[in-house]
């Protein structure tokens, strides 16, 4: 006990604050219960964002495993990274209509023109698109033709 003093005598007092707030959650839960203590949702939140302020939060743990913690934590990370892919994205077009046009136009206008050059034109009107952008609306405007060298077909010959 008398090591434990010395130590928590050079730590600082947003380490002791925050590590204070961690066993005052895990106090509230345990007087709450007769039993075993159950943690709610928003409880499981606050002591995983406890820890991760605190530097020796498995130190100051009693009513929970340090694995319990983490596993928590990465329950959190899924539910986020599951609620952020299935959010619903907007089903209009980043890029005006009008603007796919003009590169269409363009593209098909010019045809030596690459996606940077249109890119730059567009800039001088003032509409802002990707390099990305203008390649990817310029490939409907122009049907990709083979490239490279052709082989000449043998001649048929006919009685």
């Amino acid at each position: 006990m008398l090591i434990g003093l010395a130590v928590d005598a050079f730590r600082s007092r947003e380490e002791l604050l925050v590590e204070n707030a961690l066993l005052r959650q895990q106090l509230i839960v345990a007087a709450r219960a007769v039993t075993r203590p159950k943690f709610r949702g928003y409880e499981r939140g606050l002591i995983v964002f406890f820890a991760a302020f605190a530097r020796h939060w498995a130190n100051a743990l009693l009513l929970v495993r340090p694995e319990t913690i983490t596993r928590w934590h990465r329950h959190g990370f899924r539910l986020f990274w599951r609620w952020k892919s299935l959010r619903r994205r907007s089903t209009e077009p980043r890029v005006k209509p009008e603007t796919i046009e003009l590169i269409r136009a363009m593209a098909r206008d010019n045809r030596l023109w690459g996606a940077e050059r249109i890119r730059g034109e567009l800039l001088k009107l003032g509409i802002h698109v990707a390099k990305r952008t203008v390649q990817k609306y310029m490939r409907s405007a122009r049907p990709r033709t083979p490239s490279g060298p052709s082989v000449p077909r043998a001649p048929t010959l006919t009685p």
